[in-house]
């Protein structure tokens, strides 16, 4: 295969890629469909590959609509993306009996809900809904110094959002005397006691293998402890249930563990100062994972050893263990998730509120344009395997792209505004297509009068016609530089056989416009004039990306959302 060949199938599957992903090619990706075409070329793969990064970066430079002439020329065909079902599914649940499924999901009220929560509700969801099961949303707040007051009322819109149907909704701080008389049905078969050692003291003793001096005390020397740390006899810190397992485990995680403390420096949100006990998260899961009836529980392999901690309590009173199922941990970089730094930021004007497009939380997806149906499509494909997965934005990006690509309204706007004076013409007419699969959609149309007749582009492209000397602007006509002046030369297309470039514009009586880009900056420019019908949808603006516009007048303000 000579060199030239080996160049125009690459170039064939770079534009290819670019045109499926928005004007821009990935290298992997097209390094695996040449080698694929050609497998001979494996041996040659060191060599080759520069050559394809080179040619990819110079695809990447060229419009979007450029790409698709370019590819049309090659063979119209390719650039008919092939729609294939995707073979995704989840694995089914074992022991699973239709309408007998009970799963849960467990989000603390520290602020709404983020990526990193999306995974296991859409999961638990899809499981539900595939059984006909019952959906539990329980709020597990027995933290009152990681609670939002809002946060209740945010994860319930979350959810409603993602498109999760929640069946019953459980708050954990209406549930504490439950908690009590479990714990006090501990104390008396001895698998509890109440310890009054300094925690440092009894974590020392427990790394040993060794008991505290509480541990063997008689049950009702506990029982008259623990009742008085219900009357708010201790101080925080000084006394703490605590749940026997074996001192011998050789995992010290698992040995005896605290499982309920007092807290009295914070009151409760809800509750106030009612309550000074508080049960821990292994306890208060336990007892209500098996009060209302949980036959799956699915989450992340972090919580391996809890999930042998809650064990004990199950065995102690022979209950009856729901399937556990621990899937791989998910690392999102590069995305703001922690909501008390975010609440801290917002706190102190560094974003704009939980929906700040700089953050990894639903409402911000939302903002974006990020479709639901794409977060859910990414994490079904993603799985329950055990292995770390690390998300990746591209890839959601591809799933709502899919999804938005054919409902969205194509617009102009051009970032770095600058002036184009045209002369040789009276007047110009423009008939984009809001959408150019759709030609039934109907038209963007615009008339400009006089002469010279002003337009607005990119800087960049001004460049390239002061560089080059002729350009294209789409849907309206073709300019040559002239003795200085951007200069008419016709409406015909066969221009672009020479190569000539396809820039967009927008007229004069344009609309300022900004979009909030999700690394922080703004892009500010000018849109073509929209109707106000268009605040709320997500549009293509050609050349630069999928945005949702927010509001359309007196300034256009939108949201980036993706490539």
């Amino acid at each position: 295969m000579s060199n030239e060949e080996i160049e125009k199938t690459v170039r064939k599957y770079a534009l290819q890629n670019a045109v499926f992903y928005g004007g821009k090619a990935n290298p992997k990706a097209v390094s695996g469909k040449v080698l694929a075409e050609e497998p001979e070329l494996r041996t040659k793969a060191k060599e080759i590959i520069p050559l394809i990064n080179d040619i990819v970066e110079k695809v990447n430079k060229i419009p979007l609509e450029e790409q698709r002439r370019l590819l049309d020329e090659i063979d119209v065909s390719l650039s008919k993306r092939e729609v294939k079902e995707r073979a995704h599914g989840l694995p089914d649940l074992p022991g699973a009996v239709q309408g007998k499924v009970v799963m849960r999901f467990a989000p603390g009220p520290s602020g709404p809900l983020h990526l990193g929560h999306t995974r296991v509700a859409i999961i638990n969801d899809e499981y539900c809904r595939r059984y006909d099961g019952t959906f539990i949303n329980r709020i597990e707040d027995t933290n009152p110094d990681r609670i939002d007051p809002d946060a209740y009322q945010m994860i319930e819109e979350d959810l409603k959002w993602l498109g999760v149907r929640v069946d019953k909704t459980v708050v954990q701080s209406e549930r504490f005397e439950i908690y009590y008389d479990l714990a006090r049905e501990l104390i008396n078969m001895g698998k509890a006691y109440v310890c009054t050692c300094p925690m440092e003291e009894w974590r020392k003793l427990k790394e040993e293998r060794k008991p505290c001096p509480h541990r063997d005390l008689d049950p009702s020397v506990h029982m008259e402890l623990f009742e008085k740390m219900l009357a708010h006899w201790f101080e925080e810190e000084k006394a703490v249930v605590v749940i026997k397992t074996d001192l011998n485990h050789p995992n010290p995680a698992i040995r005896d563990y605290v499982a309920l403390r007092i807290v009295t420096s914070t009151p409760h949100p809800r509750t106030g100062d009612k309550y000074c006990v508080y049960p821990m998260m292994n306890f208060s899961v336990a007892v209500d994972d098996h009060l209302l009836g949980l036959t799956h529980v699915i989450r992340g392999k972090d919580h391996l050893n809890n999930t042998h901690r809650q064990e004990y309590i199950f065995r102690y009173f022979g209950w009856r263990e729901p399937w556990y199922h621990h899937y791989g941990l998910v690392s999102i970089p590069e995305t703001i998730l922690k909501t008390s730094i975010v609440g801290k930021g917002i706190k102190e004007g560094e974003y704009s509120g939980w929906d700040d497009v700089r953050l990894g939380t639903v409402r911000a997806m939302a903002k974006r344009g990020i479709l639901p149906e794409a977060i859910r499509a990414y994490w079904i494909d993603c799985g329950i395997k055990d292995v770390d997965v690390e998300f990746t934005w591209d890839s959601l990006f591809a799933y709502n792209r899919d999804l938005v690509e054919k409902d969205a309204d194509r617009l102009f706007f051009v970032w770095d505004p600058v002036p184009i004076d045209i002369y040789g013409v009276e007047r110009l007419e423009s008939y984009a297509p809001l959408h150019p699969e759709f030609p039934e959609r109907g038209v963007r149309r615009q008339v400009m009068e006089g002469e010279p007749i002003r337009v607005y582009v990119v800087k960049d492209d001004l460049d390239l016609l002061l560089e080059r000397g002729k350009v294209r602007l789409k849907d309206l006509c073709n300019l040559e530089m002239k003795d200085g002046r951007a200069t008419y030369i016709g409406n015909d297309l066969g221009i672009l056989k020479e190569k000539v470039r396809i820039i967009h514009w927008v007229p004069q009586n344009s609309v300022p416009g900004e979009v909030l880009m999700p690394y922080g900056c703004i892009r500010t420019g000018l849109v073509e004039p929209i109707h106000k019908n268009e605040d709320g949808k997500l549009v293509q603006f050609e050349r630069f990306g999928f945005a949702r516009i927010g509001q359309s007048s007196p300034k256009m303000i939108a949201y980036y959302a993706h490539p």
